[in-house]
C-alpha cells in the first residue's frame, strides 16, 4: 500500500538569500572531514538554481568525491562529517544507521525552562497541508526522542542555553520539540512558540539566525577504528 503523502506534490518556494559565512575544515585526512557550517548555508544544493549553493556544491569544488553522510537545517550551524570516497561513505552510513553515532547540539530558548533536564517524546510527521513543516501526530509520526539538559539560564535575553542530544534524527525535530516544550528556539521562523512574546532585549538576537548549533560529534573512524570525539564551539 502506497503513502498517501507520496501522491502530493509539494513546492518549495524557498529563496536562500547569499551566505557570506565560510565553511571552516575542522578536521581532514584522506577518507574524512569534519567540517563547520555557517548558519544560513544549504546541506545540499536545490532544485531551483537559485539555491545551488551548499555545503556540497563549496566541498567538491575542493574535495570532488566529497559526500554528506547528514544533513544540518538551513538555519543551523556547526560540525558535520563528510566521506571522501565510496567506501568510508559506507562504513560511516552504517553507524548513523545503527545511531552509534553521537550528537550534541546547542541552543537558545526563549523564556526560562522549570526543569534542569528532560526527555521529550513525541512523534513527528509531514504536515502534508504546511510543507515544508512538520507536526506532532501519535498516529503517523515516526518516533522522535530529544534529551535536555539546561547550561544557563539568561536575563538579557530572556532565554535558556541548553544542550540537546537528539536519540533520533527526524526532520526539524529539536525545533519543533522546543515549541511542544513552550520555549521556541530564539530565531526560529518556522515553529515560534505560541503566545511568545519577544521584548527589546532579545529583538535582534532573535531576527539575527537561528539560536541552534551543532556542537559534537563522536563516532569510530571507518578505517583506523580511532573513537574521534570531536568538539565545535557554539559561536552564540
Amino acid at each position: 500500500m502506497s503513502d498517501p503523502e507520496d501522491s502530493i506534490t509539494q513546492v518549495d518556494t524557498f529563496i536562500a538569500p547569499p551566505c557570506l559565512g565560510q565553511i571552516r575544515v575542522l578536521y581532514q585526512d584522506s577518507d574524512i572531514l569534519l567540517i563547520d557550517k555557517p548558519s544560513g548555508l544549504l546541506s545540499l544544493s536545490g532544485k531551483n538554481p537559485l539555491n545551488l549553493d551548499s555545503v556540497h556544491y563549496r566541498l567538491v569544488q575542493d574535495f570532488p568525491t566529497a559526500t554528506l553522510l547528514h544533513r544540518l537545517d538551513f538555519g543551523t550551524s556547526g560540525i558535520m562529517l563528510v566521506a571522501l570516497n565510496k567506501t568510508v561513505n559506507g562504513l560511516l552510513t552504517k553507524q548513523f544507521q545503527a545511531r552509534t553515532v553521537e550528537k550534541r547540539y546547542t541552543a537558545l530558548l526563549h523564556g526560562h525552562l522549570t526543569d534542569d533536564s528532560g526527555v521529550i517524546n513525541l512523534p513527528i510527521a509531514k504536515d502534508v497541508d504546511n510543507f515544508p513543516l512538520q507536526k506532532i501526530c501519535h498516529s503517523t509520526g515516526k518516533l522522535a526522542i530529544s534529551e535536555y539538559r539546561v547550561l544557563e539560564r539568561l536575563t538579557e535575553p530572556f532565554a535558556t542555553r541548553v544542550e540537546f542530544t537528539p536519540v533520533s534524527g527526524r526532520t526539524h525535530q529539536l525545533r519543533i520539540h522546543s515549541q511542544q516544550l513552550g520555549h521556541s528556539i530564539l530565531g526560529c521562523d518556522l515553529y515560534a512558540g505560541v503566545g511568545e512574546k519577544i521584548t527589546d532585549n532579545d529583538y535582534a538576537l532573535h531576527h539575527t539566525r537561528l539560536m541552534l548549533h551543532a556542537t559534537r560529534l563522536a563516532f569510530d573512524h571507518p578505517i583506523t577504528g580511532e573513537h574521534i570525539d570531536w568538539i565545535c564551539k557554539c559561536p552564540f
